[in-house]
């Protein structure tokens, strides 16, 4: 790391500029060595920013930078990021608390478009989302990312239309895992684009919304959709590993099939080799009995010589003559049989070796007929991994043409819900000409109001704050909840997987187990199905409750029409009273607007308040019930021991009723 704070050190020269000695301490140090450059809280001049910039390209010796609260300028931020652009080993940037404005998002939107290192970014503590252009280039950066996993923009200053090109981002992206977006102003249309993205996004599994006045259906839903996808995650992940198990085993059954094929075809070689041995031995064999018939022949011609010779010797005795043909009768009958011997034990060695091939080539039809039915299992195996990959992916289509639909429905909604509130925003307009007019005849009425309004508000903020105590309590045990099942379902699945591996022996077990995975994909298509059938449900709902803010609009345009018939009356009484406080009732006018602002999300609270009761009361009417019957056990149990102690006292009393008759007799007698 010396060689890196001596590079610092010349480009800060070469810039015109002395290096900063805290920056020079962490060039330096064991920690940048380990992989993490820890510059937060220095202010870095210009000249730093330059030379970061210039040392950041390429392969960095750290994975990890952060710049948090280093009070960089706009110039500055642009010179660093600049540098990160093309480096590709940094994996973590922090720059928390730099005021990043216009061009630092437009830095940041570049970055995010070139970098394929970065996988968390912090940016917590800026004023991204107060100009709208340059967040929209960070959004749009964010859209073509395709590598960055957690982002952090708390505190960014973040309305609803942020919210909406943040949603149109994430609709596009697929690698962001984990967002944080608390303490913004996203309200209730942020609040709604962010949820309508996730039908989309299905790499999303954690987005934190608190502190952003969303209601709280809306974070339900979001919350909704985050689990979907975290199940959708597993179950293509198990779907995934299941299917290299699969093509695993068919892989090994292969090279068994192959193996076997190749042991046969050795075989059939060595048999091959065996028949020709025994044919070089037949041939063997049968070359001696040749030369064998050649020295019998030769033996004929010897003796036929002899036999010449013996007849002109001989011829003197015709009975010597004769006994010699006998003889020669005799040898030729001999030679004969031996021939006729040897012949057969060639036709037999021949027959044996024609049904040596016979038994041969059936072996060998046999085993290819066994090859041939291997094969067409294998076949069909494949044939239904690809039938099942055709489910899978009908079934990915239909769950984007039904996200598809509700988006469109969704959009339809929303464009009514735009119409009907211009159309109320107009009206509010031409009433507020009206209203203003008669404003300084309630303006009394309105003082009072608003002291009781803020000692209400303050109450209100207090129970909100105790709320949101328990809501992040409640949160953080269902996590831990979730966690532990999470743990569980991980043993339990791992468990699964051991005994399923040993019971896998054979192909049938596989067929069996191929056949347990398509009817899982159907049963998960079938949970998918009624997720899209809950999800046209809610958005029934929420065509029913734009219905009813419709109606509640066109009941309000009546009541203004009526008040509006009942003060043109006053009119001409207020004008000039009206012209004297114009300037003090514009500024009145803005404070109502905000606290109207605030007795709504005070009403909604109320509601959610009011329903949290209800449940209370429902739940403690539960329990009085439940008292009640316990009562009315108890004073059952209370008079059935009344009785017995009746029927004890009674048996006593007739005891000693008894007994003090037996007692007096007993003195009557010793008197008498």
């Amino acid at each position: 790391m010396e060689l890196l704070g001596q590079e610092y050190a010349r480009l800060c020269a070469a810039a015109g500029g002395a290096p900063q000695e805290p920056v020079l301490r962490r060039l330096r140090e064991p920690g940048a060595a380990r992989g993490r450059l820890d510059l937060a809280a220095q202010s870095l001049s210009l000249h730093t920013c330059s030379a970061l910039g210039r040392l950041l390209p390429g392969d960095a010796p750290f994975a990890a930078l952060a710049l948090g609260d280093c009070g960089l300028s706009e110039e500055g931020v642009r010179l660093l990021l600049h540098g990160l652009c093309s480096n590709t080993t940094v994996k973590s940037l922090d720059l928390k608390g730099n005021n990043l404005r216009t061009v630092g998002a437009q830095a940041l939107g570049k970055l995010l478009m070139q970098n394929k290192s970065i996988r968390s970014l912090t940016l917590e503590w800026n004023s991204l989302g107060m100009w709208e252009e340059g967040f929209s280039f960070f959004c749009q950066g964010l859209r073509e990312n395709n590598f960055l996993q957690h982002l952090d923009l708390r505190n960014n200053q973040i309305n609803h239309q942020g919210a909406g090109e943040l949603a149109m981002a994430l609709a596009q992206n697929s690698s962001l895992q984990e967002l944080d977006l608390r303490w913004n102003n996203i309200g209730l249309l942020g609040g709604r684009a962010l949820l309508n993205c996730l039908h989309s996004n299905k790499t999303l599994k954690r987005l934190e919304l608190a502190g952003n006045n969303v209601p709280s259906d809306i974070l339900k839903a979001v919350e909704q959709a985050l689990d979907h996808n975290q199940d959708r995650e597993a179950i293509l992940s198990e779907a995934q590993n299941q299917v290299n198990i699969l093509s695993k085993e068919v892989l090994s059954l292969k090279n068994e099939k192959n193996k076997q094929f190749m042991d046969f075809v050795d075989t059939v070689d060595k048999q091959k080799e065996e028949r020709a041995r025994s044919e070089k031995v037949s041939a063997a064999r049968v070359s001696q009995l040749q030369e064998a018939l050649d020295e019998q022949y030769s033996i004929m011609n010897s003796l036929k010589a002899k036999l010449q010779m013996t007849e002109a010797a001989l011829a003197l005795s015709e009975q010597k003559v004769h006994s010699l043909g006998e003889l020669l009768d005799a040898v030729k009958q001999e030679q004969n049989s031996v021939a006729e011997c040897h012949f057969r034990e060639l036709q037999q060695q021949k027959q044996e070796g024609a049904d040596r091939e016979g038994r041969l080539l059936h072996d060998l039809s046999a085993a290819s007929e066994k090859n041939l039915l291997l094969r067409n299992r294998v076949d069909e195996l494949e044939r239904k991994c690809k039938v099942q990959q055709d489910q899978l992916f009908q079934v990915k289509q239909d769950l984007t043409n039904t996200t598809a639909e509700l988006k469109l429905r969704a959009v339809e909604a929303e464009e009514r819900l735009e119409m009907e509130k211009r159309r109320f925003k107009q009206s509010l307009e031409d009433m507020e000409s009206l209203r203003v007019k008669e404003v300084d005849r309630m303006a009394q009425h309105v003082e009072a109001s608003e002291r009781s309004m803020h000692s209400r508000i303050q109450r209100l903020e207090a129970i909100r704050i105790s709320l949101e105590e328990e809501l992040s309590r409640v949160k953080a045990a269902a996590l831990t909840e979730r966690g532990q099942a999470e743990e569980e379902l991980v043993k339990v699945r791992s468990q699964a997987r051991l005994e399923e591996q040993q019971r896998v022996e054979h192909l049938e077990e596989k067929l069996r187990l191929m056949t347990e995975s398509r009817d899982e994909a159907q049963n998960c298509c079938l949970k998918q199905k009624e997720m899209v059938v809950e999800a046209q449900a809610k958005a029934k709902q929420l065509s029913l409750y734009a219905d009813g803010l419709r109606r509640r609009l066109d009941e309000l345009q009546q009541d203004l029409d009526s008040k509006e018939n009942e003060k043109v009356t006053e009119l001409n009484k207020v004008k000039v009273e009206l012209q004297e406080k114009m300037g003090h009732l514009e500024a009145e006018r803005t404070a109502q607007d905000g606290l109207r602002e605030k007795i709504a999300a005070l009403e909604r609270q109320l509601k959610a308040l009011s329903s949290n009761h209800r449940e209370a009361l429902l739940d403690k009417e539960g329990e009085i019930s439940l008292l009640l019957e316990k009562l009315r056990m108890r004073e059952a149990e209370i008079s059935r021991m009344r009785e017995e102690e009746a029927q004890r006292a009674s048996f006593l009393q007739n005891a000693i009723m008894a007994y003090v008759q037996g007692s007096s007799l007993g003195t009557h007698g010793c008197r008498k």
